[in-house]
């Protein structure tokens, strides 16, 4: 009955603007009554969502919900999920709204919709598919957020995550690590496998490939804040050890202004805290304390007369020191007579002649650093100048009592500092959640085109006997990655263009 009279309404997309406006309000209103015509209204529908008028197509995208029925509802989240392309901003806000309604009729049809256009869409659909899922998904009850619902983002989730971007590997990582289902100790212990399959650390490291060691340190950013007293980092820690820290001085990267060495060293530095046991503890302590040894030089040979031999004082690289001789501390005491059992005498009589000179080193800059703070407060502290001396004041002091820790007769483990980059922690909070730290140096914000890091200046303090390289930085991760579309980890398939609905 009155089937004739809905094809009329079905046959108006293709008359002016007047019988388009009344199409666009009529074909939904009467929808359910002819499921006989379902695929041909909903055609009819997208011809208006298409329309060249910007008021037809908004009125034919917000009427969109009233189509999504049964079998049809996970079609027409594909349709919108499509339709996030637009550039127009009341047009893309309708967009964003109609998904959000047919969210809370069946969240997994809605779902299906948006993976199945991650999967197979275009790039500019892709790319807001996920930044609908990585904002929008937070702000969705916990009636619509189910645990089957969670179950399934996940298992969507790591089939996109076989072939993605690095930016799109930290929004997936956002969208994850947001789920209630994986806040628990076993759901971050599967997210930090997640990441570890996405690093690849079955792989040969190849310090000159630059997209191997971007990936590396994309994929150590996102697990550092998942790792805690029962998640542990030894498998990225392992890897770092005997991969990473032989060919430090090799490391390329295309990120302009970026020290990646110091980087890699606050990564180690910050993931040694929540290493477990490890398999080859005493040969990866070896290569930390070889590597250690670089950055503390032997006191310069002074000559007959008093005066030093050689022309320049050897550079005490603070920052450097701080993140070692901390990662060096965190896994010694695992093995406290590593210095004492497992190194021979002339070794041990070597390493405590460079803690000596290097201690003395440290205690000319802390008076400088002292004397330059002493009396400043507020608003005083807070020049960017000021900043640098606070930060560096801070690696000096760090430096100093795991020196002091060292050199007890054995060497003890006990002392406990915090990393000059993190925040500090209260006494009471020493048991929280890794995760309530800041992450690495400094956590990707917001997915941009361009690398970022912010413009502190390296603290030099003034050149004398112990003349230095003292920097702390913090550095974003924003892109930078080599691949087929100029930003990934390798370009993924071919997929289809244009109009698939």
């Amino acid at each position: 009955q009155h089937k004739d009279a809905y094809q009329v309404i079905l046959d108006g997309v293709k008359g002016g603007a007047k019988e388009k406006r009344l199409a666009a309000q009529f074909i939904p209103k009467f929808f359910k009554h002819f499921p006989d015509l379902a695929d041909s209204a909903i055609n009819a529908q997208l011809d208006l969502c298409e329309d060249e008028d910007v008021s037809i197509r908004r009125q034919a995208i917000k009427e969109l919900p009233q189509f999504a029925t049964g079998d049809n509802l996970p079609r027409v989240a594909d349709i919108l999920t499509q339709l996030l392309q637009s550039d127009d901003s009341a047009e893309f806000n309708l967009v964003n709204n109609a998904l959000l309604s047919i969210f809370k009729m069946d969240a997994k049809g809605t779902l299906g919709g948006l993976f199945s256009q991650i999967l197979q869409g275009e790039d500019i659909v892709r790319e807001r598919a996920i930044k609908f899922l990585s904002t929008k998904l937070k702000t969705l009850p916990e009636e619509v957020m189910t645990k089957e619902v969670e179950e399934f983002i996940l298992s969507e989730s790591k089939k996109v995550l076989e072939d993605v971007t690095g930016e799109e590997f930290v929004l997936f990582m956002k969208i994850l690590s947001g789920l209630k289902s994986l806040q628990t100790v076993s759901g971050r212990q599967q997210l930090v496998e997640l990441v570890a399959e996405q690093a690849d650390l079955e792989q040969t490291f190849n310090p000159s490939d630059t997209d191997c060691v971007d990936r590396l340190l994309q994929c150590t950013r996102q697990a550092v804040p998942l790792f805690s007293k029962n998640v542990h980092s030894t498998k990225f820690v392992t890897y770092f050890c005997e991969h990473v820290l032989p060919n430090l001085s090799s490391l390329t990267t295309l990120v302009e202004g970026l020290d990646i060495q110091l980087e890699v060293l606050k990564l180690l530095a910050e993931m040694s805290s929540f290493c477990g046991d490890m398999e080859k503890l005493e040969s990866n302590l070896k290569k930390l304390f070889d590597k250690l040894l670089e950055y503390m030089p032997l006191p310069p040979e002074e000559a007959e007369n008093g005066e030093n031999a050689g022309n320049e004082e050897p550079k005490l690289q603070f920052s450097y020191v701080e993140c070692l001789l901390y990662s060096f501390h965190q896994l010694g005491r695992k093995l406290p007579d590593f210095l004492t059992a497992k190194l021979n005498a002339e070794k041990l009589k070597d390493f405590k002649i460079r803690l000596q000179y290097f201690a003395r080193g440290l205690q000319v800059y802390i008076r400088q650093l002292r004397l330059a703070l002493q009396g400043k407060t507020g608003e005083a502290l807070k020049t960017e100048e000021n900043k640098i001396k606070v930060v560096a004041l801070k690696i000096t002091n760090n430096i100093n009592v795991l020196i002091k820790d060292l050199f007890h007769i054995p060497p003890s483990y006990k002392s406990t500092v915090t990393l000059s980059w993190k925040p500090v922690q209260k006494a009471d909070a020493s048991q929280k959640r890794a995760s309530e730290d800041t992450t690495s140096s400094s956590p990707p914000k917001k997915a941009s085109a361009g690398p970022k890091r912010d413009a502190r200046q390296i603290y030099n303090p003034p050149s004398g006997k112990y003349s230095s390289n003292l920097g702390s930085f913090s550095y974003e991760q924003r892109g930078g990655f080599r691949g087929g579309r100029g930003r990934g980890w390798g370009g993924r398939g071919n997929r289809s263009r244009g109009r698939i609905y």
